[in-house]
């Protein structure tokens, strides 16, 4: 695992891709989650021919290495070499950004996170994927495959690229017992008044509502990103509770680093990377999926349905998902690769366990981050539910 202050800075970009509010109303959401919206018609690419010479990419900071920062993390100049497409990177700090850019027309790709999946596909700005076309898509994990966030009407709309879960972590010298539940930061958080941390954007409100459907059967939430006002109203209670025991909101990973180091925090919401590389900072942390599971996030590289390379775009789709590519990004950034074969081709054998990368039952507790709708995802047709933007509005309350 890197730990350099480049790929700290990679994972610190990404960390702010949920803090823009989205208000589209665009459906999206986790295994077996309805739909809300219904796809465009949009042309898929029917054949690869000749390369157009390049490809233009929107991508999360260090998704398209190509030795600048560092001259072992380069994936950019041998798809170059072997492929005659250069590669133009653009890359974004939020999943709003990247749904901007696309809309331009200028882009031919980009590697788009569940909040932003599918308002592409709904825009009609992404065009579905051919799959025939990616050769290295048939070692894609199959949990990741044919998921509402990454596709529509049976047609897959992307290439899954990786994914991860948003775990608790806490100080083991200074929380005792050691906690199993989402409890430590909700109903106990008063504990640790002024040392817990929260991830700081309105898809927190997601976790909130996650724990609520595990403790507070009577509110009937079946999805944490399917809340009408009622339910939405009792996890802003919850967090506004929450916000008397709050040290500090992160969104800059390095900050949550040091803040577990120097015991300003205690106990919160972290991701797998940043409890790895607070261990090896000799913070006295564990970090832990709870009982009630998790959120979490998964990336996906789409084709930009005005794509001007799409020939290029699909040699940059097929060598992303590569093994021993995959396997470069994986450890670069901090993640679980989507191709079962990169756990072969790992610099550190134990790579792959440490993510969970093939660890089905784990990733069945994980709920990945969606758009919340008014079209409720979780199936209801009697009910409105609450969009992005309504939650943008209760976050905003919550901090105060």
């Amino acid at each position: 695992m890197r730990t350099s202050t480049v790929l700290r800075a990679a994972a610190a970009a990404c960390a702010l891709l949920l803090t823009a509010a989205c208000g589209s109303d665009s459906g999206s959401g986790s295994s077996g989650r309805p739909q809300g919206f219904q796809a465009p018609d949009v042309p898929m690419h029917k054949k690869l021919g000749a390369g157009e010479g390049q490809v233009n990419i929107i991508a999360w900071a260090g998704y398209a290495e190509d030795g600048s920062n560092d001259p072992e993390a380069d994936w950019v100049h041998p798809f170059e070499k072997k492929t005659g497409c250069q590669v133009n990177t653009k890359v974004a700090g939020t999943s709003d950004e990247m749904v901007s850019l696309m809309k331009t027309g200028q882009y031919d790709t980009v590697s788009a996170s569940g909040d932003a999946t599918l308002r592409l596909i709904a825009s009609g700005d992404a065009a579905p994927v051919n799959t025939a076309l990616v050769p290295n898509y048939r070692d894609i994990f199959r949990s990741l495959k044919n998921q509402p966030f990454n596709s529509a009407e049976g047609r897959m709309y992307g290439i899954p690229h990786g994914r991860g879960a948003n775990l608790l972590m806490y100080r083991t010298d200074k929380v005792k017992p050691a906690p199993d539940s989402w409890s430590a930061v909700f109903d106990d958080a008063v504990r640790h008044t002024g040392h817990v941390t929260a991830y700081d954007s309105p898809i927190y409100i997601a976790d909130a509502a996650l724990y609520l459907m595990k403790t507070r059967p009577e509110l009937g939430i079946k999805d944490p990103y399917a809340l009408d006002e009622k339910q939405l109203g009792a996890a802003v209670d919850l967090l506004k509770k929450q916000r008397e025991a709050i040290g500090e909101y992160w969104s800059d990973y390095q900050k949550e680093v040091s803040a577990f180091k120097s015991g300003d925090s205690v106990v919160g919401t972290t991701w797998q990377v940043i409890a790895n590389l607070a261990t090896a900072d000799k913070a006295p942390v564990k970090a832990i999926l709870p009982k009630e599971g998790s959120t979490g996030w998964s990336d996906t590289w789409m084709v930009a349905a005005r794509a001007k390379h799409p020939n290029c775009a699909y040699r940059w789709l097929d060598w992303i998902v590569s093994p021993k590519v995959n396997a470069q990004v994986a450890e670069w950034f901090g993640e679980a690769p989507a191709n079962e074969k990169a756990c072969r081709e790992t610099s550190d054998p134990a790579f792959c366990d440490t993510f969970h990368a093939g660890d089905e039952a784990y990733f069945k507790r994980v709920h990945f981050w969606t758009t919340p709708v008014k079209q409720c995802l979780d199936g209801r047709k009697n009910a409105t539910c609450t969009d992005y933007a309504r939650w943008t509005r209760a976050w905003t309350e919550i901090k105060g």
